[in-house]
């Protein structure tokens, strides 16, 4: 990305199209070891439109193509936090009550695993 938390750093993800798309989402993992409320450090990811049913209506539908996969991963590392419903609860805590120190949290991951 080249704004946010996650500037400068260089994430990569799989992608796994099954027989049942376009019914179905594509499966995406996080490859790349971060810090984020919505990616875990395993890699995986909580973006609505990734699931089949999600509750707010943003979820997959055979109308979404791969492009949208990509929009919601980037928005992910630009302004589409999820503090409501996040995957990793203690970045989402450390965020909440203290915005540098997650700011710095971020940063020691991003030149730890994700230097471009």
């Amino acid at each position: 990305p080249d704004e946010g938390f996650w500037i400068g750093g260089r994430f990569c993800f799989h992608v796994y199209i099954t027989e049942e798309y376009n019914m179905a989402p594509p499966s995406v993992k996080c490859l790349t070891k971060l810090w984020h409320p919505n990616i875990s450090e395993e890699g995986d990811i909580c973006l609505s439109l990734l699931r089949q049913n999600s509750i707010d209506g943003m979820g997959w539908a055979p109308t979404r193509r791969l492009k949208d996969v990509i929009w919601g991963l980037n928005s992910l590392f630009t302004d589409l936090l999820n503090f409501d419903d996040p995957l990793n609860i203690e970045a989402a805590d450390l965020y909440l009550k203290d915005k540098e120190a997650f700011r710095n949290k971020v940063r020691d991951y991003v030149n730890q695993f994700a230097k471009r």
